[in-house]
């Protein structure tokens, strides 16, 4: 079992789904549904989550709502809310039951930080909906801010979206620490996402290597998840889909219990149990 857990999808339809103004769009004929599964089939990738794209519907579920709700045999959806509204918490319970949806992201609402009011709400209904809290967080004034978050509702399940970002550059070796530390508590897991959106290599991303290791040593094989970045011609175009899971396949050196839990085990317990 593979599960790719970091997919957004797009569609082409954009009077039925319209964009924000000024998007961040894919190249044309990439990040479909439909393009998704042919990748997940030449790849051997049984399922996947599908991400509610902001960066191009803003705080809308429409399209993933809609896709979500007749995906069911291969698929589960990641939505995002509006943390100021204070009706978000009710769209969180009628997403669940309309959508598949089985995880709920979060970001940092600017000066407010990660831990503010309306995340805090927003996370309450995610725990007593019993679905995973999925974490964008980019810099490390908020990882600390994370930790109380953490601390505060240890029943609910986090998963640490693209390792704080991680990426060559000054603050490597400090972000390398903080999601090194984080590890420490059990309702936090990793998706290790950052390799071709970080490296400053090409294929296969060897400078990304050893931080990966060590997080992977940190937080144990079965709180570590793979995921594309599908549509990867827009968020890592170093790498085809087929190059982001062989790094892992081949390049990292993973036993075959490490590969099996990384690549499907902990996605499925996470999202599919």
């Amino acid at each position: 079992m593979i599960i790719d857990t970091h997919a957004h999808i797009y569609s082409e339809d954009e009077a039925a789904y319209p964009s924000i103004e000024d998007p961040l769009r894919p190249p044309a004929g990439t990040g479909t549904p439909e393009g998704l599964q042919a990748r997940m089939r030449a790849a051997g990738v049984d399922r996947a989550m599908l991400v509610q794209t902001s960066t191009f519907y803003g705080w809308d579920n429409t399209f993933v709502r809609d896709t979500g709700a007749v995906s069911g045999d291969w698929a589960r959806s990641v939505v995002t809310l509006d943390p100021e509204d204070p009706h978000s918490p009710d769209v969180l319970f009628a997403l669940v039951e309309s959508a598949n949806a089985r995880a709920l992201r979060t970001y940092e609402a600017g000066v407010r930080g990660y831990d503010n009011p309306g995340n805090r709400r927003l996370i309450a209904a995610a725990c007593e909906l019993g679905i995973t809290v999925n974490v964008l967080i980019g810099e490390l004034r908020w990882a600390s801010e994370l930790s109380g978050i953490l601390a505060d509702f240890p029943a609910c399940r986090f998963v640490l979206d693209h390792c704080l970002a991680l990426g060559a550059g000054p603050d490597f070796g400090d972000k390398v620490e903080w999601v090194s530390q984080l590890a420490s508590f059990p309702n936090l897991y990793a998706k290790l996402t950052f390799l071709p959106t970080g490296s400053a290599e090409e294929f296969p991303f060897a400078d990304m290597h050893g931080a990966c290791r060590r997080f992977i040593d940190a937080y144990g094989p079965d709180r570590c998840v793979w995921g594309s970045d599908y549509p990867t011609e827009l968020w890592c175009p170093k790498a085809t889909y087929a190059q982001h899971l062989e790094v892992f396949q081949e390049c990292l050196g993973l036993s075959s219990g490490e590969q099996a839990a990384i690549l499907g085990g902990t996605a499925e317990r996470l999202w599919f149990d």
